[in-house]
């Protein structure tokens, strides 16, 4: 879908209404051709983690490498969701997805996490999660999260919008640990480390800034 300026105009109006506290009928509004990223940074745990076990984290689809950084990941956020109190209830970054692999014995298995979406009413964040070989549970729970700066879409006359937030403690759902401890083939001793490893950070940056070019928001799907 193209953003267009309509598209713009209908955020500003669900902002101003947010503001306002007036109540409407529940909103999803195309994001994909503005500025709007959401990005993970990899706890320096998590990553320890990956090298002990020469487990990699490769991006795919939309998803890209923040410049200047390690250990972190991008995605597009093609969408946000609001209720019907115009509530921010989700953001998905569709088209967006992470390969968690490593070498088992000459045979490569893992992960692949895909079209991401926070859900801000359930805490969590869920992906179509894919073994390697394997069938696809779609919007899979993925990670618990904890709001530690909340989204705020700050809307300025006529056209101007920014939102930025920041979620923390990032811990596997009990259902993830057991497609990490299957997909990747782990040792029976690891399911205690990845149930009390922190995953790190979640930050969304969104401003009303036109990418070069629209980013896709087809779901990715795994080769």
């Amino acid at each position: 879908m193209t953003f267009t300026s309509l598209s713009i105009r209908s955020i500003a109006v669900a902002t101003a209404l947010l503001a306002a506290g007036v109540s409407a009928n529940a909103l999803t509004l195309g994001t994909n051709a503005l500025t709007a990223d959401s990005v993970q940074q990899f706890s320096d745990e998590s990553l320890q983690a990956f090298d002990l076990y020469a487990t990699t984290v490769k991006p795919l689809g939309n998803a890209f490498l923040p410049a200047n950084s390690v250990g972190a990941f991008g995605f597009p956020i093609t969408s946000i969701t609001t209720d019907s109190k115009l509530n921010i209830a989700s953001g998905d970054a569709k088209g967006s997805a992470l390969e968690i692999a490593r070498d088992n014995k000459g045979t490569k298995v893992g992960v692949t996490l895909a079209n991401f979406t926070i859900n801000y009413v359930t805490k969590q964040v869920l992906a179509d999660t894919t073994p390697v070989g394997g069938v696809t549970a779609k919007q899979a729970a993925l990670y618990n999260f904890n709001t530690a700066t909340p989204l705020a879409l700050k809307y300025k006359f006529p056209l101007s919008i920014t939102g930025h937030e920041v979620l923390d403690t990032l811990f596997l759902d009990p259902s993830a640990v057991n497609t990490f401890m299957t997909a990747l083939a782990l040792p029976s001793f690891a399911r205690a480390v990845l149930e009390e490893l922190d995953f790190g950070t979640l930050t969304q940056d969104i401003a009303t800034k036109f990418r070069p070019k629209a980013v896709s928001n087809k779901p990715y799907t795994p080769q």
